[in-house]
């Protein structure tokens, strides 16, 4: 088997088995999917193999497509590592950084950071997409994940670059109309707005306090997977929330919230995530550094 597949043709390769879907990858390259379809012929009959099952709503990839694109990443990230090598100490980082985070914290803290990252680095070409569900970094072609909470797994590198906790409050309307908990058993008599985290099991908080760690199931009539939401529904006084002090220290300065069992938390630390084999990427690197920096300097502080 003669297989000499071209680079470009691997990369559109990965990005049709990101999206699968050829409309969406010609719609992201601003080409026609006619020129996606001929291209990834090429590669099929390069590799000769065929790489995709193709119906009229949905591409996935064949058994022989996995195992290409398992190999197209890795070689991918080789060729961009080894440009970086190369340049590292004559020119700023460059190229492709493709970085998720939640829905919430990349919308009000993330967006800012990265919008001045790309002023001061305007050689990167800076992807960003927010989720409220666990993301495979290698599956998903992610080069950077910045998450709240905890980061279970083994294989990848993280780095704390923000310090951060969510804290339980209300509005003070509910506490007139409900009272106001003394205890954690007395959550599950109250309203609770539960919220979908990527860190967390739903409608289970397990808080730091007095005595230690302690879980406690927690319920209520609204429940929502976006941290705005339920924000929102605090402050229009319809439970209690256990949301992180970036989202809502603004609302308890302003008394639209209140700090309900104070003595209680749970950690949230912002932290940066990506695979091992882009610990020597310098664009990785640089975008881990300038966040921690910005955070420290915008109020969430790595102590």
């Amino acid at each position: 088997m003669n297989i000499k597949p071209q680079l470009e043709d691997l990369r559109l390769f990965c990005i049709v088995a990101r999206h699968r879907s050829f409309a969406e990858t010609a719609r992201e390259q601003g080409i026609s999917k006619a020129v996606v379809s001929k291209r990834i012929a090429l590669l099929e009959a390069s590799v000769q193999e065929k790489l995709f099952h193709r119906t009229t709503r949905n591409v996935s990839l064949t058994a022989q497509g996995e195992i290409v694109h398992q190999w197209a990443q890795r070689i991918l990230e080789d060729v961009d590592l080894m440009g970086e090598a190369i340049s590292r100490e004559k020119a700023a980082p460059a190229g492709l950084l493709r970085i998720c985070s939640s829905t919430g914290f990349g919308r009000s803290r993330l967006a800012p950071a990265l919008s001045e990252l790309a002023r001061q680095f305007p050689q990167l070409e800076i992807q960003v997409e927010l989720f409220d569900r666990p993301v495979d970094l290698v599956e998903e072609g992610f080069h950077l994940d910045i998450r709240l909470g905890q980061v279970r797994e083994s294989h990848v590198i993280k780095r704390r670059i923000a310090c951060n906790r969510r804290v339980l409050c209300a509005a003070p309307a509910y506490l007139a109309q409900y009272g106001t908990p003394h205890t954690l058993a007395d959550l599950q008599s109250h309203r609770c707005i539960p919220i979908r985290e990527r860190d967390q099991d739903f409608g289970r908080w397990e808080l730091h306090g007095p005595a230690g760690i302690v879980a406690i199931k927690v319920s209520g009539p609204l429940s929502a997977n976006n941290g705005e939401i339920v924000r929102q529904w605090a402050i229009d006084g319809h439970g209690i929330i256990l949301r992180s002090t970036w989202d809502v220290s603004r609302d308890i300065a302003a008394g639209r919230l209140i700090p309900v069992l104070p003595q209680y938390f749970q950690p949230a630390d912002v932290w940066a995530v990506y695979p091992s084999r882009l610990s020597v990427s310098a664009r990785v690197r640089v975008c881990v550094e300038f966040l921690a920096a910005w955070f420290a300097q915008n109020g969430m502080h790595d102590d």
